[in-house]
């Protein structure tokens, strides 16, 4: 008998995480709902459960490597493997990183210390998160990583002049996710030969807390592309970036 699908999501207690783990639980996979905030990720949890998904909250924190390690052993108690790690935990440096009043901002005037806030979030901990997990998706018959970026991480769109980002000025954030992009290709690039399909997802401008609520999207549609690349079949993509609409520039 198939087993269900075991998935874990990086900042799940909200948002595209929250929503993502809805998503897959209504397909059958049984989610991980991994979350700075046990009691968060417990009501998110517990929320799914109540609509007949299977879900359970683990208690992690992406920048915490003590928390990543004994998720990963509880994963492996319990499952003995993992077949979707979806890396979603970010943050945007303003208003979520010392100091507080620290500003995502133009390269000439940015704080460094939250640049490396930043980039130790959105880069280093997806680095922390897959490493130790791994071992877990290297079980699996079909194991997916996806990672969460952004369109303002192309470079291709970011150098056009007069394009739908010419207007951003970001030192931090978007230069973190072209790294996170980068860091897809790696991974890609030496995980094909194991079948494990890597891939970089942007959800779009999604109304979620990490942009103060403006996002146009809800977290069900930035969640679709998060969703499609965590199920995708044998002869999926790897080392790929998409959005909703299909395959965007790097």
């Amino acid at each position: 008998m198939n087993q269900p699908p075991i998935a874990l999501i990086t900042g799940a207690a909200t948002g595209i995480g929250r929503a993502t783990a809805d998503l897959l639980a209504a397909r059958g996979t049984t989610v991980l709902i991994g979350a700075r905030d046990p009691h968060r990720g417990e009501r998110a949890a517990a929320a799914i459960r109540a609509t007949g998904g299977h879900a359970h909250a683990l208690t992690l924190d992406v920048t915490d490597a003590a928390t990543v390690h004994a998720a990963a052993s509880w994963i492996d108690d319990r499952f003995g493997r993992l077949d979707v790690l979806v890396n979603n935990a970010a943050i945007t440096g303003s208003g979520h990183a010392a100091p507080q009043d620290a500003r995502d901002r133009a390269p000439s005037s940015v704080d460094v210390d939250l640049v490396r806030a930043v980039f130790d979030t959105n880069v280093f901990a997806v680095i922390t998160v897959t490493n130790t997990m791994l071992p877990l998706l290297r079980r699996s018959a079909a194991a997916r990583i996806v990672n969460l970026s952004s369109h303002s991480a192309s470079l291709t769109m970011t150098a056009q002049v007069d394009g739908p980002l010419s207007g951003l000025t970001s030192a931090a954030y978007s230069p973190s996710k072209t790294a996170l992009n980068a860091l897809t290709l790696q991974y890609a690039n030496e995980l094909r030969k194991d079948g494990i399909l890597v891939n970089a997802a942007a959800p779009g401008y999604v109304d979620t807390a990490i942009n103060g609520h403006t996002g146009v999207l809800t977290p069900a549609q930035g969640a679709a592309i998060v969703v499609r690349l965590a199920t995708l079949g044998h002869d999926g993509p790897t080392g790929a970036f998409h959005s909703q609409e299909g395959p965007l520039p790097w």
